[in-house]
């Protein structure tokens, strides 16, 4: 695709965005982070003399220190896992495609902003945004939508703009999933049970009209199909409740301890939501969800990796990015 970097200076870059994560594992760095990310109303849409005085009295103060312990106990010898990560997607698609391609997270660095500058000095016009959330929701897919938008608002010249909304049931993501699930199965063997946790979201954004709920269905069973799974093998749940609110049921944390009390002696669970490993899958599922498993009577609890910088996800990315790009 390197055709399209033309003398004509209209050529076209990619920028792939994920949700972020603090710049370092202390309590101050979380805080900004957290801060950041609990103010904007598509994640938190309580009303802000409210919400603001609850986050910035309680929650922010409490919840900080404990977040960076947590961090702290997955953080890699180059950082956070989910930048990490994320830079291996960003440096390996660039080089598939030959096109500009850069990183921007919705909260923290790398800003979204940084990301549209760096691809504006490389002479790009044209902007591919490609949120990395496969299933759609107005707490990542349209919160990313919002940060690009306010960030183009001041620009006198804004780049022609293209948007990947989701791709929870792309042929190729379906497949990229499936592989990593059997190759893992044929290192260590096959589960009793395998259980997709996907991150949740309050129910009332879903009653509201978000159909976040409705792909993540849609992923599971296509994948069930693609794996010939028997679907009294095979469920899915939602992890990291946060709040008083009712969010998405199952919640994973109990389906995972309802599983063991069934006799269900080795569990795998995967995260079909995330498209790199960060703190919901290494700390949340892998640790947390784990202990829980164990003390309810299972045996073998397996977290099967995220998509990550896997050859098959890289190639998925490259397929949605000339599938969006036709006609550039």
């Amino acid at each position: 695709m390197s055709n399209n970097n033309n003398a004509s200076g209209n050529a076209f870059g990619v920028l792939l965005v994920n949700l972020g994560t603090p710049d370092e594992a202390s309590p101050a760095a979380v805080k900004r982070f957290l801060s950041e990310f609990l103010h904007d109303p598509r994640v938190v849409d309580m009303s802000r003399w409210l919400w603001c005085p609850i986050l910035h009295g309680a929650i922010l103060p409490i919840r900080s220190p404990k977040v960076a312990k947590l961090y702290q106990s997955v953080w890699m010898e180059e950082g956070s896992p989910l930048l990490v990560y994320s830079r291996r997607q960003q440096q390996q698609l660039a080089a598939l495609l030959d096109v500009p391609v850069e990183l921007g997270m919705t909260y923290g660095n790398p800003s979204i902003r940084s990301g549209l500058d760096r691809l504006k000095q490389q002479g790009c016009k044209k902007v591919l945004v490609l949120p990395l959330y496969p299933q759609y929701s107005r707490t990542t897919t349209a919160a990313v939508f919002d940060k690009v938008a306010k960030v183009l608002k001041s620009q006198p010249e804004i780049p022609e703009l293209r948007f990947v909304n989701q791709y929870y049931d792309h042929p190729a993501y379906i497949s990229a999933l499936a592989a990593s699930v059997t190759d893992y199965w044929q290192v260590h063997g096959q589960p009793d049970y395998l259980l997709c946790s996907y991150h949740g979201i309050p129910k009332r954004y879903a009653d509201l009209g978000d159909p976040y709920p409705e792909h993540c269905h849609g992923t599971t069973a296509l994948l069930a199909e693609k794996l010939a799974m028997p679907r009294e093998q095979m469920s899915m749940s939602y992890q990291s409740i946060f709040g008083r609110e009712e969010w998405l049921k199952p919640y994973t944390e109990q389906t995972i301890a309802d599983l063991a009390k069934k006799g269900v002696k080795r569990l795998d669970v995967m995260c079909p939501a995330f498209s790199v490993d960060c703190l919901e899958t290494l700390e949340e599922i892998a640790e947390q969800c784990r202990e829980t498993f164990l003390e309810a009577g299972g045996e073998s609890f397996h977290l099967i990796p995220c998509l990550n910088d896997n050859p098959a996800h890289i190639e998925l990315m490259a397929a949605l990015v000339r599938q969006h790009s036709q006609g550039w």
